[in-house]
C-alpha cells in the first residue's frame, strides 16, 4: 500500500516532464503553465460547481477539518454535580444537574410504554395539558401538605449534611478572592514607608505612541509649482522598447504621443501663477458681497472675520430638504398654472429667501413684478428683497405703476435716510393721494410746529372727515382760532364726542370753567339728536383720560353727564360703587371724587356711601378734605357713631385736641349714652394724659351707661396706672353685674399672677371657666399658668377637657401640640399633630406649625400639602414664607410677605416678620416702606403682636413703636 501511493507522485512528475509540448532539444527549459499564450483559453469547469450540496454534507469532514469548537459544543465548564451560586436553593435545584434534569422534563415529557407503571401510573402528569379546575387544586394542596409535611422530618439532617458538602466543595475549589485573602490581612501591616517604596507601573509603550503628534502638513508655495513647471521637461522621447510593450503608442485618442490634447503639450509650461492667484482673489470677493448683501442693504457679515462668519451662510430654515423641494415644487406649478396670482409669486420668493437663496428669491420676485404689475403686496415684497439703492428703483417702478398707493409712498418714504428726501417723497405723495389722512399724518410729524399747523390746514381741507386732523390743527393753533377749528369740526364730524371733549378741555385749559358744563351738556343733546347712541363706559373712559391729563373740570362734568345713563333706579348705588372703586384702580381718582360727590348728592341719608367717600379721602386725599366731608356727614347722618368718631381720630391725630373733644361733645349730644363716643372720649383723655378727666368720664359712663366694656376698660384704666387694689375691686364689682363676659376673668386672673398669687389666679381662671366654657383664651391661660408652675400633667388634662367641652377648635390643638413640643416629647406632639389635621383638616394655624415641626428636607412637601388645604389662609401663607427665608431665597420671601400681607393686613405676626426679614435683608427704604404700611392697616391680631400690644406696659405705645418691639422678640429659629 504504500508503494503504490509512493508510485502516483512519480507518474505526475513525469507526465509533466514529457506531456505538453512534445519534448524540447537541447534541454530547452519548458514553457510554464501560466503562459501569456494560454490566457485566453478556459480550464474545464468542474460539474459540481453551482449545485446545490448533498443531504447531510459537511464541509471539510473527510479530510478531519471539522472547524473550530467552542464553549457552546461541548456545554458548560462546570460538572453536573457542582452547587449553583444560589447557597439557599429549594431541594432538587441546588446542582447544576439538578437544574438540567429539571429543565429537560418541563420541556418534554415521557409518555412511552417503558414509562408506565401499574401501580404508579405514568412517572408525568398525564393531563398537564388539560384544564386545571378546583378539585385538582385541592388535591394538589393535600400532596403538597403531606410532602412539606414528609419533607420537614428529614429537613434537619438533609440541610445540615448540605452545608457540610457545600463548605467541602468551597474548601477544594475556592474562590480567587479567597485565595488572597491572608494577603489582603496582611497588607495592615504594611508601613508607610513600605508602601512608598513600591515602584509606580510605568509606561511600557514606545516614544512615539507615549508622545503622539500629528502630521504636519505644510501647503507648498505658487512659487515651487511655477519653478518646477519651467524645469520638468527632460523627458520628451519614449524609450522604443516601451512604446513596443507598454501599449503608448495606441493609435486611440488621449495617448501621449497623439495631436489631440494631452499630457504633455508646450503649453503646460505657460501657466501664469499671478492670473490664478487674481482668479482666488476675485471669487473670495464674490462670495463675499454675496453674503453680505442682505435684505435691507447693510453687511450682516464682516469680511475680515468671514471663516469665523461661515455660520451666516448656513440656511435657517427648519424644515426637510425633501419638504423644501416639495414645496418649491408645488409653488412652481402655481405660478405656471396661474402667472397672474400675486400670491404664489410672494411665496416662492420668501421660500427662496429662507433656503438661503437670497438671488434667486429676488429674481423670482422681479418676474412677478413683470407678471403682476398691479399688485401692490409683489412691488413691496420686491421693494423689501432688493438692497438699498434697487430697493430705490423698483418702488419708483412700482409708483408708474400704482400711482395711487399710499403703502409704496410710505415705503418709498422710509428707504430714504435724509429728512429732507422723505418730505419730498411725502409731499410727491401727496400732489397723487390728497385723501390719505394716514399720507398727512406722517408727513406733518416731520415739520415743525409752523409748518405743521400750516399743512394741517391744507389737510382737513382734504380730509374734513378725519378727528385726528382737526384735533391737531386745534392743539398747534391759538385759543380763538383753536375755537374757529373745532367748530368747524364739529360742523363736518356731528357725530364724534372727542371734538366736544376737546372743546372743553380748552376752555378749562383756558380758565374759562364755566362753559366747561354747558359744552358737555350740549355734546350729550347733540350726539343723541344726530342719532349717536351715548356709551356710558367710552364717555367714563373719556373721563378718566381727562383726569390723566389733568383737566379735572372736564373730568367731572363728563361724569356728572353720564353717570346716570342707561342705570336702573335700583342699581344705582351699587353701580356707582363699583365705579368709584374702577376708577381708583385706574388712578383717576378725580373721576372717583366726581362718582361720590354725586352719589352723596343723590343718597344723602345712605351712612354707607358716606363711610365709603371718608375712607376714600382718608387714604388718597388730605386731612381737609377728609374733615370737610365729615363735617357734611355728620350733619346728614348724626346717628352715626362711626362718622362722629372718624372726625374726631382726624382731629387727634393733627393735634388738635380742643376740637376732638368738641367734636365729641357733639357727638354726645347727637347720640346719648353711647358706649363707642364714651370710650372714644377716655381715650382720647387718656392718650393724652389727662387720667383724671378719663377717670370721671369713665365713672359717668359705668353711672349713665354701665355695660361690660366700659367696666372693662375702668378696670384696664387702673391697672396700666398701677392702682391694683382698685382694679382688683372695680373687677370684682363688674363680674357681679357680668359674669358671662370672659375678659373680666381673664383681666381678674392676670391681675392675680401679676401679684404673685398663683391660688388666686387659678380660681379666678376656674371660675371664669364655669361661667364661660367655650372661651379659649381662659382655658389657654389656665394652661400656661399650669405649665409655668411645672404641672405638665394638669396642663395636659386641662388641654384635654377644653378639647372635649370644644370640639374642633383649632386654637386648643395648637397649644396641645406646643404643650408637648416645649416639654421635649417631639413624637407625642406629631402624634397630636396628625390627630388636630384629622379633626381640623381646613386650620391654617395647624397647618402653618405643621410645616415647621417637620424635619428640614420635608418642610417643602408639607408647605404644598399646606397650600392645597388652605390656599388663601393668611398663616399658611406666612409659614410659606419664613419657609424661603430658612432657605435663603431673599426674593420669593419678600414675594411671600408681601401676599400675606395683602391677603391679611390685620396680621401684626405677619408684619412683624416682614419687618425682621427687611431688617437682616432689605435696604433702608424697604424698612421704612414695611413700617409705613403697618401703620396705615393698623393690626390688631396675632399671638406674638397681641402679647406685646395688651401688656400693661406697651399700653401707650404706637403701631410703629410695637412693631419694632415685636421684631426685636423674634428669633430665626424656624
Amino acid at each position: 500500500m504504500a508503494s503504490a501511493t509512493a508510485k502516483q507522485p512519480a507518474k505526475a512528475a513525469s507526465k509533466a516532464a514529457s506531456g505538453g509540448t512534445g519534448g524540447s532539444a537541447g534541454g530547452a527549459p519548458a514553457m510554464p503553465l501560466a503562459s501569456p499564450l494560454m490566457g485566453g483559453l478556459n480550464k474545464k469547469k468542474k460539474p459540481f460547481l453551482g449545485m446545490a450540496a448533498p443531504l447531510g454534507y459537511v464541509p471539510g469532514l473527510g479530510r478531519g477539518a471539522t472547524g473550530f469548537t467552542t464553549r457552546s459544543d461541548i456545554g458548560p465548564a462546570r460538572d453536573a454535580n457542582d452547587p449553583v451560586d444560589d447557597r439557599h436553593a429549594p431541594p432538587g435545584k441546588r446542582t447544576v444537574g439538578d437544574q438540567m434534569k429539571k429543565n429537560q422534563e418541563e420541556d418534554e415529557e415521557d409518555l412511552n410504554d417503558t414509562n408506565y407503571d401499574e401501580f404508579n401510573g405514568y412517572a408525568g402528569s398525564l393531563f398537564s395539558s388539560g384544564p386545571y379546575e378546583k378539585d385538582d387544586e385541592e388535591a394538589d394542596a393535600i400532596y403538597a401538605a403531606l410532602d412539606k409535611r414528609m419533607d420537614e422530618r428529614r429537613k434537619e439532617r438533609r440541610e445540615l449534611r448540605e452545608k457540610e458538602e457545600i463548605e467541602k466543595y468551597r474548601m477544594e475549589r475556592p474562590k480567587i478572592q479567597q485565595q488572597f485573602s491572608d494577603l489582603k490581612r496582611k497588607l495592615a501591616e504594611v508601613t508607610e514607608d513600605e508602601w512608598l517604596s513600591i515602584p509606580e507601573v510605568g509606561d511600557a509603550r514606545n516614544k512615539r505612541q507615549r508622545n503622539p503628534r500629528h502630521e504636519k502638513l505644510t501647503p507648498v508655495p505658487d512659487s515651487f509649482f511655477a519653478k518646477h513647471l519651467q524645469t520638468g521637461e527632460n523627458h520628451t522621447s519614449v524609450d522604443p522598447l516601451q512604446g513596443q510593450f507598454a501599449g503608448l503608442a495606441t493609435p486611440f485618442p488621449g495617448g501621449l504621443n497623439t495631436p489631440y490634447p494631452g499630457g504633455m503639450t508646450p503649453e503646460a509650461g505657460e501657466l501664469d501663477m499671478r492670473k490664478i492667484g487674481q482668479a482666488r482673489n476675485t471669487l473670495m470677493d464674490m462670495r463675499l458681497s454675496q453674503v453680505s448683501d442682505s435684505v435691507s442693504g447693510q453687511t450682516v457679515v464682516d469680511p475680515k472675520g468671514y471663516l469665523t462668519d461661515l455660520n451666516s451662510m448656513i440656511p435657517t430654515h427648519g424644515g426637510d430638504i425633501s419638504d423644501i423641494k416639495k414645496a418649491r415644487l408645488l409653488l412652481k406649478s402655481v405660478r405656471e398654472t396661474n402667472p397672474h396670482h400675486p400670491p404664489a409669486w410672494i411665496a416662492s420668493a420668501r421660500l427662496e429667501e429662507v433656503t438661503g437663496k437670497l438671488q434667486v428669491a429676488r429674481n423670482l420676485i422681479m418676474k412677478g413684478t413683470e407678471m403682476c404689475p398691479k399688485s401692490e403686496d409683489v412691488w413691496l415684497e420686491a421693494a423689501r428683497l432688493q438692497p438699498g439703492d434697487t430697493a430705490k428703483a423698483v418702488v419708483a417702478q412700482a409708483v408708474r405703476h400704482l400711482p395711487q398707493s399710499v403703502r409704496i409712498y410710505i415705503r418709498a418714504a422710509e428707504l430714504e435716510t435724509d429728512i429732507r428726501a422723505k418730505k419730498r417723497v411725502l409731499r410727491k405723495a401727496l400732489e397723487n393721494v390728497s385723501k390719505s389722512v394716514r399720507l398727512w399724518k406722517i408727513a406733518v410729524e416731520l415739520e415743525e410746529p409752523e409748518d405743521a399747523r400750516i399743512m394741517l390746514s391744507r389737510a382737513v381741507e382734504c380730509c374734513p372727515t378725519s378727528v385726528e386732523l382737526w384735533l391737531a390743527l386745534a392743539r398747534l393753533e391759538t385759543y380763538e382760532n383753536a375755537r374757529r377749528v373745532l367748530n368747524k369740526a364739529r360742523e363736518n364730524i356731528p357725530t364724534d364726542r372727542h371734538i366736544w371733549i376737546t372743546a372743553a378741555k380748552l376752555e378749562e385749559a383756558n380758565g374759562n370753567t364755566q362753559m366747561v358744563e354747558k359744552i358737555i351738556d350740549r355734546a350729550i343733546t347733540s350726539l343723541r339728536a344726530n342719532g349717536v347712541e351715548i356709551n356710558r363706559e367710552q364717555w367714563i373712559q373719556d373721563a378718566e383720560e381727562c383726569d390723566k391729563a389733568g383737566s379735572v373740570a372736564t373730568c367731572q362734568a363728563v361724569i356728572r353727564a353720564v353717570i346716570g345713563i342707561g342705570i336702573e333706579e335700583e342699581d344705582c348705588k351699587h353701580t356707582w360703587m363699583e365705579d368709584a372703586d374702577s376708577c381708583v384702580a385706574h388712578g383717576a381718582l378725580e373721576c372717583a371724587r366726581a362718582i361720590y360727590a354725586h352719589a352723596l348728592q343723590v343718597f344723602p341719608s345712605k351712612k354707607s356711601v358716606w363711610l365709603r367717600a371718608a375712607y376714600f379721602e382718608k387714604n388718597h386725599g388730605t386731612r381737609e378734605s377728609l374733615e370737610a366731608l365729615l363735617q357734611r356727614a355728620v350733619a346728614h347722618c348724626p346717628k352715626a357713631e362711626v362718622l362722629w368718631l372718624m372726625g374726631a381720630k382726624s382731629k387727634w391725630l393733627a393735634g388738635d385736641v380742643p376740637a376732638a373733644r368738641s367734636i365729641l361733645a357733639l357727638a354726645f349730644q347727637a347720640n346719648p349714652n353711647s358706649e363707642e363716643i364714651w370710650l372714644a372720649a377716655v381715650k382720647l383723655e387718656s392718650e393724652n394724659n389727662e387720667y383724671e378727666r378719663a377717670r370721671r368720664l369713665l365713672a359717668k359712663a359705668r353711672s349713665s351707661a354701665p355695660t361690660a366694656r366700659v367696666f372693662m376698660k375702668s378696670v384696664r384704666l387702673e391697672w396700666v396706672l398701677g392702682n391694683i387694689d382698685a382694679a382688683h375691686e372695680l373687677c370684682t364689682e363688674a363680674l357681679k353685674h357680668y359674669e358671662d363676659f370672659p375678659k373680666l376673668w381673664m383681666m381678674r386672673g392676670q391681675i392675680e399672677e401679676q401679684s404673685e398669687n398663683i391660688d388666686k389666679a387659678r380660681e379666678a381662671y376656674n371660675q371664669g371657666l364655669k361661667k364661660c366654657p367655650h372661651s379659649m383664651s381662659l382655658w389657654l391661660l389656665l394652661s400656661r399658668l399650669e405649665e409655668r408652675v411645672g404641672q405638665l400633667t394638669r396642663a395636659r388634662a386641662i388641654l384635654e377637657k377644653a378639647r372635649l367641652k370644644n370640639p374642633q377648635t383649632p386654637e386648643i390643638w395648637l397649644e396641645s401640640v406646643r404643650l408637648e413640643y416645649r416639654a421635649g416629647l417631639k413624637n407625642i406632639s406629631n402624634t397630636l399633630m396628625a390627630k388636630a389635621l384629622q379633626e381640623c383638616p381646613n386650620s391654617g394655624i395647624l397647618w402653618a406649625e405643621a410645616v415647621f415641626l417637620e424635619a428640614r428636607p420635608q418642610r417643602k412637601t408639607k408647605s404644598v400639602d399646606a397650600l392645597k388645604k388652605c390656599e388663601h389662609d393668611p398663616h399658611v401663607l406666612l409659614a410659606v414664607a419664613k419657609l424661603f427665608w430658612s432657605e435663603r431665597k431673599i426674593t420669593k420671601a419678600r414675594e411671600w410677605f408681601l401676599r400675606t400681607v395683602k391677603i391679611e393686613p390685620d396680621l401684626g405676626d405677619a408684619w412683624a416678620f416682614f419687618y425682621k426679614f427687611e431688617l437682616q435683608h432689605g435696604t433702608e427704604e424697604q424698612q421704612q416702606e414695611v413700617k409705613k404700611r403697618c401703620e396705615n392697616a393698623e393690626p390688631r391680631h396675632g399671638e406674638l403682636w397681641c402679647a406685646e400690644s395688651k401688656h400693661v406696659l406697651n399700653w401707650q405705645k404706637n403701631i410703629g413703636e410695637i412693631l419694632v418691639l415685636v421684631a426685636s422678640k423674634i428669633k430665626n429659629t424656624f
